[in-house]
C-alpha cells in the first residue's frame, strides 16, 4: 500500500510538470533521438514480418472455412490500424527504451547523482522525467505512423505475390473496412502508451534498491510492469472505442 500511495504522489508529479512550463526542450530532443529515431529499425524490422504472418493466417483460415480470401485485406488493414501498429510498437518500446530508462535512471540514483541534483535544487522529475514523457509520447506516435504505413506496405506485397491481387484492389478492399478514423484512434493509443512507459520505467528507475541486483530487479518491474499496462489499457481504450466505431 505504500509502494502504491507513493506511486500515486509521483505521478501527481509528474502530470503537473509536464502540463506545466517550463520545458526542457534541449533535452527533450536528446531524447527524441535516443527513444525515437533510434528505435526506428527494430520497429520497422518486426512490424515487417508481423504483417507478413498476419496476411498468411487470414488467407489460410478464410480459404479454409468460408472458401475466399477477398476479404483479407480488409480485416487485416482493421487489424493493423486499430491494433497491430500501436500495440507491437508500444511493447517494443516497453522492452527497449523502458528497460534503458529504468537502467539509467536507477545508475543515477544508487552513485547519489540524484541527490546530487536536488543538492544543486535542481527538481530530478522536471530534468530526468519530463523531457522522457514528453518525447516518447511523440516518439510512439511517429512510430505507430510508420509501423502502420510499413505494415500496409508488406501486407499489400503478401497479397499481390500469394492472393493475385493488384495494388488499386487491394486498396480498394482496404478502404471498405478501415477509414481514417481508425489510424487517429490508434494515434491515440499510441500517445497513452508513450505516456505511461516512461512514466512506469522512471519511477522503478528512481525508487530502484542499491546494488547492480538492485538495478537488475528495478530493470525487470519496469518491462513486466509495462507490458501488463499496455495490455490493460489496449483493453481499457479499446472497449470505449467501441463505442464510436
Amino acid at each position: 500500500m505504500d509502494e502504491l500511495n507513493s506511486f500515486e504522489t509521483y505521478f501527481k508529479d509528474v502530470l503537473r510538470r509536464t502540463l506545466s512550463p517550463p520545458w526542457r526542450k534541449k533535452e527533450v530532443v536528446i531524447q527524441l533521438d535516443a527513444i525515437g529515431v533510434q528505435s526506428v529499425p527494430i520497429i520497422l524490422f518486426s512490424i515487417s514480418f508481423a504483417a507478413v504472418v498476419t496476411i498468411m493466417e487470414y488467407a489460410y483460415h478464410m480459404k479454409l472455412v468460408i472458401q475466399t480470401a477477398n476479404m483479407v485485406p480488409g480485416f487485416a488493414a482493421l487489424l493493423i490500424l486499430r491494433e497491430l501498429g500501436c500495440v507491437i510498437t508500444a511493447l517494443l518500446l516497453a522492452s527497449k527504451v523502458g528497460a534503458g530508462i529504468s537502467a539509467e535512471i536507477g545508475l543515477m540514483r544508487i552513485t547519489e547523482q540524484i541527490e546530487a541534483l536536488r543538492l544543486l535544487q535542481i527538481d530530478p522529475i522536471r530534468l530526468l522525467v519530463v523531457p522522457r514523457v514528453l518525447a516518447t509520447i511523440l516518439s510512439a506516435m511517429a512510430l505507430t505512423v510508420l509501423a502502420n504505413g510499413a505494415c500496409v506496405f508488406f501486407s499489400m506485397l503478401m497479397s499481390i505475390s500469394n492472393l493475385s491481387y493488384s495494388m488499386g484492389t487491394y486498396f480498394s478492399a482496404m478502404n471498405r473496412f478501415a477509414s481514417f478514423k481508425d489510424l487517429i484512434l490508434s494515434l491515440i493509443k499510441a500517445a497513452v502508451f508513450g505516456f505511461v512507459i516512461p512514466i512506469v520505467s522512471c519511477y522503478y528507475g528512481l525508487s530502484c534498491e542499491d546494488g547492480a541486483q538492485g538495478v537488475g530487479r528495478a530493470t525487470t518491474l519496469a518491462v513486466v510492469t509495462n507490458a501488463i499496462s499496455i495490455i490493460v489499457l489496449d483493453f481499457i481504450l479499446t472497449w470505449l472505442f467501441s463505442h464510436l466505431y
